[in-house]
């Protein structure tokens, strides 16, 4: 049980040490999430928690807002994601809060790159998130078509952005609450644009969740 469980159980809350009436209710597309601790690796092979990195992009929903009104239609455009999924959201998304003792922060639905229901994000767990789609990167080449072998310490800070989609959105929603739907499928090999996706590592093996309109075309086989 978590902190953040524990007391609410008790019927105490704090926010950023202050006491509050009660627990938090995210309104219209607000997520709040409980930030989790994970471990990386750096090149050496060293692991290290990710304090020593930017922030936690990965986290625990701990609650969830109804979703927002379209402002032109009313439409109500849900939220993507319940209590006690799992999410992955940009680095720099969100508002950091202490709750309860806890690191948590408060996003958007559209913050969220991809959810999962489980402890560890899996291959065949994770869904990206409405207009994302996850792509496999195809490996970085260390040999130009001249025959040039390029240093790999060159390449290090290259980011692919071609590779195969192996999961799909469901596709952006739109103004009557209706999915647009994908313009790639899994087994495609497609182009996006540079520094367009967002890196992530799933099993051992680099990926990146890209925005289906960041998507420049599809490969031949």
């Amino acid at each position: 049980m978590s902190a953040v469980e524990a007391t609410l159980n008790k019927g105490q809350c704090t926010l950023d040490g202050k006491k509050i009436r009660g627990p938090i209710t995210p309104l219209g597309n607000f997520v709040l999430v409980r930030t989790k601790d994970t471990l990386d690796a750096t090149d050496g092979g060293i692991l290290l928690p990710d304090q020593s990195k930017e922030r936690a992009t990965e986290g625990e929903v701990v609650a969830a807002g109804p979703g927002k009104l379209h402002p032109h239609t009313g439409v109500r455009i849900t939220n993507p994601v319940v209590a006690g999924d799992s999410v992955l959201f940009g680095k720099f998304d969100g508002h950091d809060m202490n709750y309860n003792d806890e690191a948590v922060a408060m996003i958007r639905d559209d913050d969220i790159l991809l959810h999962y229901k489980g402890v560890r994000m899996t291959l065949e767990n994770v869904n990206p998130c409405r207009d994302y789609i996850l792509v496999k990167l195809t490996k970085q080449k260390t040999e130009t078509s001249s025959g040039i072998v390029v240093a790999e310490s060159v390449m290090k800070d290259y980011e692919p952005c071609e590779g195969e989609v192996v999961k799909v959105g469901e596709g952006r929603m739109t103004s009557m609450g209706e999915f647009s739907g994908s313009p790639v499928k899994v087994g495609d090999r497609v182009k996006f644009k540079d520094y367009a996706g967002n890196g992530v590592k799933i099993e051992g093996v680099e990926h990146s969740l890209v925005r289906m309109v960041d998507v420049l075309c599809s490969l031949g086989e």
